[in-house]
C-alpha cells in the first residue's frame, strides 16, 4: 500500500513544472500538478504573457519597417495599416492552442491536473483551493516540486493605479498612441522596441546610466543608439514622481520636474519570485532576501522532500534553464531515461537573446567580466551595415564582438546586435560550450554572404590589455 497519494506533486504549470510532471510520469511515477489557470492556461509566463506572445508581437512590429525598406528593392504600393484587434485575436488563438497542447501532454501520460491554487501543509502535504465556494482538498506526496515562476515587480508610486505591467500589455485597449515605458531591463527594452515598431510614440525612462545592466557595456551603448535611431525616446537618469489622469490622458511628472503625456504607462522594472500564499515559510522552506526559494545544487530546499526550479529560485530566469533544471530533479528522484546518464546542470555559456529592434544575441562573458575572471583578454570587433540595408535605405548597423582569453585562446564571450542575432548566436553557443578557441573560429569557413560569417573572419584584435 502506498504511503502517499502521489510520488510527486508539482505546484505550478509553467515550463519547468510541466516538464517535470510529464517526465516523472513517463518514468512510472504517480504525479499531480496544480495550476490555477483562470483566464490563461497551462504554460506559465513564457507561453501566456512572456516569450511566445512577445516574439509574435516582435514579428508584427517588423512589418512596417520591412514595407518601408522594400521600396529600395522595387516594391511599390500603399503603406499597410495595423489592425490591433486582429493581432490580439490571432495571438490569443495561438496561445489557447499551446495551452491545449500542454494539457494533453500531461493527461496523455497520466498526470492528474488540478485547476486550483496550492499551498504546502507540511513536508509531504498540499492543500488545494479551487474557485470561490469550492471546498479545500488535501493530498500527500513523497516529493513536492515548487515551480511557480515569477511575477512583475511594480514599485510604489503616487498614481500607481494608472500603470500596467508586462502581463497586461498584450491586451491593452485601445492601442496606445503614446506609450511610456519605465525600466531598463530586457523586458522594458523589448516592449519599447515592439510598440515603437507597431506605431506608438514611445518614451522610455530608466533611472540608471545605461539600459541592459549586466550585458556587455559596448553592446548596451550600441543597442541604445540603434533604438534611438528607430524612434524610441530613451531618457536615462530619469524616473517617475507621480501620475495623474486627465481628460487628455495620463499626466506623468518626472523626478526632475519635467512632465509628459501618455495614453498608457508600462512598468517593466523587473520580476520577483511568485511565492505569496504558498505557505512555504510556515512549512519551514527557507526563503532568501529577494523572496526566492533557497535550494542546493540538487534543487532541494531546506525541507528534504521539497524541491524548487525555475524563476521561483531566481537563479537564471530563462525558460530553457527551468526545463533543464526540471530534468535534473526528475533524473535524481526517478532515475534517468533508459540508456541515458543522469543529467546535471551547468550554468556556464548559457545563450540568450533580447528581442529589441535590432535584436541582441549573447553567450558567455562580457568584456569587463572576462577581464575580472581571466586577466588578459583579447577583443575582436566588427561593425558594419548589413547587405540588406545597402538597398533598403535603413541606417541600421550590426555589431559583433568576440572576447578571447589570451592565455588559452579560448573564446569566452560572443555578442551580437543585429538582425536574427538569437538565431546566429545559438549555433556558436555549442562551439563555446565545447571549448572552441579563436584558432578554431579562424579555421572555420564562413557562409557568404551572411552576417554570421563575420564571427569567423575577424583577424585583427581591436584591444589587448591586461586586467586593471
Amino acid at each position: 500500500m502506498n504511503a502517499h497519494d502521489f510520488d510527486l506533486f508539482v505546484i505550478g504549470g509553467g515550463s519547468g513544472g510541466v516538464r517535470a510532471a510529464r517526465m516523472a510520469a513517463q518514468r512510472g511515477a504517480r504525479v499531480a500538478l496544480a495550476e490555477m489557470q483562470g483566464e490563461s492556461g497551462l504554460g506559465g509566463t513564457c507561453v501566456n504573457v512572456g516569450c511566445i506572445p512577445k516574439k509574435l508581437y516582435s514579428y508584427a512590429a517588423h512589418y512596417a519597417e520591412s514595407f518601408e525598406e522594400s521600396h529600395g528593392f522595387g516594391w511599390e504600393g500603399a503603406a499597410p495599416v495595423l489592425n490591433w484587434g486582429t493581432l490580439k485575436a490571432n495571438r490569443a488563438r495561438e496561445i489557447a492552442r499551446l495551452n491545449s497542447i500542454y494539457g494533453h501532454l500531461l493527461t496523455g501520460v497520466g498526470v492528474e491536473v488540478f485547476d486550483a491554487f496550492a499551498r504546502l501543509d507540511g513536508p509531504h502535504a498540499v492543500v488545494l483551493r479551487g474557485a470561490a465556494g469550492s471546498e479545500e482538498r488535501r493530498f500527500t506526496a513523497k516529493h513536492i516540486l515548487i515551480a511557480t515562476g515569477g511575477t512583475p515587480f511594480r514599485p510604489e508610486i503616487d498614481g500607481g493605479e494608472h500603470v500596467i505591467d508586462s502581463n497586461a500589455i498584450f491586451d491593452l485597449e485601445p492601442f496606445p498612441k503614446r506609450l511610456l515605458v519605465v525600466g531598463g531591463g530586457y523586458i522594458a527594452c523589448e516592449f519599447a522596441s515592439i510598440f515603437n515598431g507597431l506605431g506608438a510614440r514611445v518614451t522610455q525612462l530608466y533611472r540608471g546610466e545605461q539600459v541592459l545592466r549586466g550585458f556587455d557595456d559596448e553592446i548596451r551603448e550600441f543597442v541604445a543608439k540603434e533604438m534611438g535611431k528607430t524612434g524610441v525616446d530613451l531618457r536615462l537618469n530619469a524616473d517617475v514622481a507621480a501620475i495623474t489622469r486627465t481628460s487628455e490622458g495620463l499626466q506623468v511628472k518626472l523626478q526632475d520636474g519635467n512632465e509628459l503625456q501618455a495614453d498608457a504607462v508600462l512598468y517593466a522594472t523587473g520580476r520577483v519570485p511568485l511565492t505569496q500564499g504558498l505557505g512555504l515559510e510556515t512549512a519551514g522552506v527557507a526563503i532568501g532576501k529577494n523572496g526566492a526559494v533557497l535550494v542546493d545544487e540538487r534543487y532541494q530546499t531546506s525541507i528534504p522532500s521539497v524541491y524548487a526550479v525555475g524563476d521561483v529560485t531566481s537563479r537564471v530566469q530563462l525558460t530553457p534553464v527551468a526545463l533543464a533544471e526540471a530534468m535534473v530533479v526528475v533524473d535524481q528522484l526517478f532515475g534517468p531515461a533508459a540508456g541515458k546518464p543522469a543529467r546535471s546542470m551547468n550554468y556556464d555559456f548559457i545563450p540568450t537573446a533580447v528581442f529589441t529592434h535590432p535584436s541582441i544575441g549573447t553567450v558567455g562573458h562580457s568584456e569587463s567580466q572576462a577581464r575580472q575572471m581571466f586577466g588578459d583578454v583579447t577583443i575582436f570587433r566588427s561593425e558594419f551595415k548589413a547587405l540588406r540595408h545597402t538597398l533598403s535605405g535603413s541606417s541600421e548597423r550590426t555589431l559583433m564582438k568576440l572576447v578571447v582569453e589570451t592565455a588559452t585562446d579560448r573564446v569566452v564571450g560572443l555578442h551580437m546586435v543585429g538582425a536574427e542575432a538569437g538565431e546566429i548566436v545559438q549555433g556558436f553557443a555549442v562551439a563555446m560550450k565545447a571549448g572552441a578557441t579563436k584558432a578554431i573560429f579562424d579555421s572555420t569557413i564562413g557562409i557568404h554572404p551572411t552576417a554570421a560569417e563575420e564571427f569567423v573572419t575577424m583577424r585583427e584584435p581591436v584591444k589587448a590589455a591586461p586586467a586593471g
